[in-house]
């Protein structure tokens, strides 16, 4: 099984900078965890599936406060159950495809503003050789950082709703979305995933990110008069 921990733990950049490229999605699982709003018992295997879970957790419980306050005569949708986030702790074959899942979001985040660049492959590649992680896991990942960007393969793996939120999640906290280039890209996503806006506030609001701003709309020619005109 792949080790999705130490995966995310090797793409980090440097621990001493906060907040940016993959160092969001590394600290989330024990940040998340040492919160007070974690959501019932969802978390309780986290120790044992990481960010995995703290992701999970995070679209859960965004998902819950999104369901909470668009029930009320707008026919939201339930909220899913816990499992549809995390898988249970012994079906390791659906938590490593989750895990790869997230980890191919967060990268593809990053690669959103040019952010990883041959030099930052280098350091990533040096990192992996020190990691405990077999042959396969280090290919796996190089192969992810030398793909180019393509948003559609990202999406094609939101297999349902759940998994869907939990991508756009993972692509979040991988960045700073302080970028004209990173807002776009996370606006892009959360259109082509089909994420409601109310929820894709929500999950802004539980990561502790600022809501997401619409692009404004370009003008419409029926919105101005040309100079000269006597329409």
């Amino acid at each position: 099984m792949f080790n999705i921990d130490q995966i995310i733990k090797a793409i980090q950049t440097d621990p001493g900078t906060q907040r940016t490229a993959m160092t969001g999605a590394a600290g989330l699982a024990a940040g998340f965890l040492l919160s007070g709003g974690k959501p019932t018992k969802l978390l309780g295997n986290a120790a044992k599936i990481g960010a995995v879970a703290a992701v999970g957790g995070l679209a859960y419980k965004a998902w819950q406060n999104y369901q909470q306050n668009n029930a009320a005569g707008t026919g939201a949708a339930p909220t899913p159950r816990e499992d549809a986030f995390i898988p249970a702790p012994g079906n390791e074959t659906a938590q490593e495809e989750l895990g790869k899942t997230l980890v191919r979001a967060m990268i593809s985040a990053a690669k959103a503003d040019g952010r990883i660049d041959a030099e930052e492959k280098d350091a990533i590649f040096e990192r992996l050789k020190s990691m405990p992680l077999s042959a396969e896991e280090k290919a796996w990942v190089f192969d992810e950082l030398s793909t180019p960007l393509d948003i559609n393969a990202v999406v094609a793996r939101a297999d349902t709703p759940e998994h869907a939120a939990e991508i756009y999640a993972a692509s979040l906290v991988a960045i700073t979305a302080d970028t004209p280039a990173e807002q776009a890209y996370l606006e892009a996503l959360a259109s082509k995933l089909k994420l409601d806006p109310a929820l894709v506030t929500e999950i802004h609001k539980t990561a502790g990110e600022k809501a997401p701003v619409p692009a404004p709309a370009p003008p419409q020619p029926w919105a101005y008069t040309p100079s000269g005109s006597n329409v």
